[in-house]
């Protein structure tokens, strides 16, 4: 019989050690809010204690107020604020709420295992 080649090609031996370390990919964020609420303003100051915390210099925030710009709302498909979108880096995430439990937040961002 004739013996089959692999194509199988060794990997690395570093390889699979990055998952462990902490990313540092830079965050982009979303976070919809609508007008000037308790629980808006709440969102806000708790992401950006988070941010600063955790993902110091290397997050991208922007804040968008529903009232003012709802057509952003249908494509974003929110339904519900406040809510935040993290678009980068993948996988994207949702988090709907005002931001006050932070193991929630740590764990939507994947700063944290579940």
């Amino acid at each position: 019989m004739k013996e089959k080649k692999s194509n199988i090609k060794s990997l690395p031996d570093d390889f699979g050690l990055d998952i462990s370390k902490p990313s540092k990919d830079k965050y982009v964020l979303r976070l919809y809010v609508t007008g000037s609420t308790n629980r808006s303003f709440s969102a806000i100051s708790n992401l950006k204690k988070i941010c600063e915390e955790y993902l110091e210099g290397r997050y991208e925030l922007e804040v968008i107020d529903l009232y003012q710009k709802p057509g952003l709302a249908k494509g974003d498909q929110i339904i519900a604020a406040p809510t935040l979108l993290k678009k980068l880096p993948l996988p994207f995430r949702r988090i709907i709420g005002d931001m006050s439990n932070k193991e929630k937040v740590l764990v939507g961002l994947d700063l944290r295992e579940q």
